[in-house]
């Protein structure tokens, strides 16, 4: 447990960093959000590609792999475009109305069971999203597309648990790269920014420490059960607060803080529950 607890702490911040990483490429005017997202598709599915057994291929023909991968082409596409103009914790704390997403659609479309509870901290959850982004009262339009970006992610996790049974998480992971770099590949070709080493050294960066996350995320999976280390997600949510602090000098207004704090609070109780 100790171990996969370690694990979890690492991957929980590299994802932000790799976000931290495209951040620094689109605010600066190095990269468009388009490139950032399919290089970060590319060079993670060249990074996966060696642990992978070639009966993954196989996979690639399966409709619904397809769907799910353009899902995740959506929300990354998305949370770059957020990311752009938006500090780091806020468009963290928005696009964390994933979970309440993907709930809802697991209970119409998968027939999950839902509980009063569950929903009411779901529920709470969407309230802390909307005190981040404050539609009309002052928020930034922008942080739509983090929200956004949940929309997609929630129907990217809800198409994961419908296709768990097709591969392992290896050959999962690969197709939806894979699949999602073919999606982005017009886009990002088209796009391509001058390389400079800076560029260079961002875009490696932004999409290996992405997929370092997952892959962390993938062991400590396959040591201790989900409903143990679900909690540790939403440390997401502090690790983006203190990149964005550490980098760009940048804290939370007393509404984001509050956000933050309201959908923190549901995801770990909602997690905790047992049913």
């Amino acid at each position: 447990m100790f171990q996969a607890v370690l694990l979890m702490f690492a991957a929980m911040s590299m994802i932000p960093a790799g976000d931290l990483c495209g951040k620094l490429l689109t605010g600066a005017g190095l990269a468009t959000p388009a490139f950032v997202a399919w290089s970060r598709f590319a060079i993670g599915t060249a990074l996966i590609l060696p642990f992978v057994p070639r009966r993954a291929f196989s996979l690639l023909g399966d409709w619904r792999l397809w769907l799910r991968a353009g899902l995740l082409t959506g929300g990354i596409f998305s949370i770059q475009l957020a990311l752009q103009t938006e500090p780091l914790a806020n468009v963290f704390a928005a696009f964390f109305i994933g979970p309440a997403v993907s709930y809802v659609l697991s209970v119409l479309l998968l027939r999950e069971q839902a509980t009063g509870l569950r929903s009411l901290l779901m529920a709470l959850g969407f309230l802390g999203v909307l005190m981040v982004v404050r539609p009309g009262l002052g928020g930034s339009v922008n942080l739509l597309w983090a929200v956004l970006a949940g929309c997609f992610y929630g129907g990217f996790l809800t198409s994961s648990r419908w296709l768990a049974h097709v591969g392992t998480p290896l050959e999962l992971s690969l197709t939806q790269l894979l699949l999602s770099a073919l999606l982005m590949l017009p886009l990002g070709l088209a796009s391509l920014p001058d390389f400079t080493p800076s560029t260079a050294a961002l875009t490696v960066g932004s999409a290996a420490f992405s997929m370092m996350g997952n892959l962390l995320l993938l062991f400590a999976y396959g040591r201790v059960q989900a409903v143990k280390l679900a909690p540790m997600v939403y440390f997401q949510l502090v690790a983006a607060v203190g990149l964005g602090w550490a980098v760009f000098s940048q804290l939370p207004d007393a509404w984001t803080w509050g956000g933050l704090a309201v959908v923190l609070s549901a995801g770990l109780a909602s997690a905790l529950l047992r049913r």
